[in-house]
């Protein structure tokens, strides 16, 4: 069995990464169970151009090491293993457990940051291109397809606003959805409609994704569903819209989450139904799913684990713990117990 630890982390890229750094620096030595995939879709990121302080940019695998290494420095252990099942307790000040295989860790608290993950098409051709003409995010990467024709893959309000976002960069923006219907507003369908380069492919699916000369994508090839014939579209980049699937099943049953799987917290906070658990990034985030805001997240979640142990009846105060700071308890307010 264990020692009891202050904050066990599972997850890792920006918000686990920022919820260790602040955690470390509050002295409450925690452990992070990073996962074999850590540093979460920043990995599969190239060039960063949109993250304060880095006005060069950065390639996303570089930065999520920076932050790794910045965590590690004020004393986050590291554990490079996958997190397998928790047991969570209901109780206030309960001990919760988290398994790594066979060995228990135990904690007063744990942050859940295990992040979410694009949903793919799924064809020929997008794994080995991803990254190389074919992304899951046109805020993050739509300045590198300036004045190239391109594709959007979905039919929903997210496509809707990639295709909008990126068809100020684009030469052209082609909406490619299975069926002649959207599933998106009316309103942001008539904003899409009403720019000028964006045009509607339906209902077509994508059958594959082909490289050009520059091994780069070339081409997109699509089939017709109603009478099955296929066209090839040339693009020079396509963005993937078509959800995303957050990283939750290790919880399901223990902390309530919505009907898309997204853990829910309470108001503005990062706290979850069972007391001492947090939720952060983009397992919580359905709406922005930026690195900028995952890391914020993950700050607050770190401070709301701290207050936790500083506040909550029952619960031993860390000896190492700064009581009554007053950067923090000027405005940190006390744990709700309920």
């Amino acid at each position: 069995m264990s020692e009891v630890e202050n904050v066990i982390i599972v997850g890792s890229g920006p918000a686990g990464y920022t919820a260790a750094l602040y955690t470390a620096r509050a002295n409450l030595n925690p452990l992070v169970i990073e996962g074999f995939a850590w540093g979460g879709l920043l990995q599969q990121t190239t060039d960063v151009e949109n993250y304060p302080g880095f006005p060069a940019g950065i390639m996303g695998p570089e930065m999520m090491m920076k932050f790794r290494e910045q965590a590690e420095r004020f004393g986050a252990r590291l554990l490079t293993e996958q997190a397998d099942r928790v047991e969570l307790s209901e109780e206030v000040g309960g001990v919760h457990s988290v398994w790594v295989g066979d060995t228990e860790h135990r904690a007063r608290t744990v942050v859940l940051a295990m992040g979410a993950e694009h949903k793919k098409l799924g064809v020929e051709g997008e794994d080995t291109l991803a990254g190389r003409g074919i992304s899951y995010c046109a805020t993050c990467d739509a300045a590198f397809f300036k004045d190239v024709p391109t594709i959007i893959v979905g039919g929903g309000d997210s496509a809707m606003e990639e295709a909008i976002f990126l068809s100020k960069f684009a030469s052209k923006v082609m909406i490619v959805h299975r069926r002649a219907e959207f599933r998106a507003s009316k309103i942001m369908l008539e904003r899409a409609r009403e720019q000028e380069n964006i045009e509607f492919l339906t209902p077509y699916r994508v059958e594959r994704f082909v490289a050009g000369d520059s091994g780069a994508l070339g081409h997109a090839e699509l089939v017709d569903t109603e009478t099955g014939e296929t066209r090839e579209v040339l693009a020079s980049g396509t963005f993937v819209a078509i959800g995303h699937e957050p990283q939750s099943e290790l919880v399901r049953g223990q902390i309530d989450v919505d009907e898309n799987g997204y853990v829910i917290t309470d108001g503005r906070s990062t706290r979850t139904n069972r007391p001492g658990v947090f939720g952060a990034g983009d397992l919580v985030d359905h709406t922005y799913r930026q690195a900028v805001t995952a890391a914020g997240s993950g700050c607050q979640a770190a401070l709301d684990a701290e207050w936790y142990l500083r506040d909550t009846p029952g619960v031993p105060v860390p000896d190492a713990m700064p009581i009554g700071d007053p950067a923090t308890a000027q405005w940190a307010p006390a744990a709700d117990p309920a």
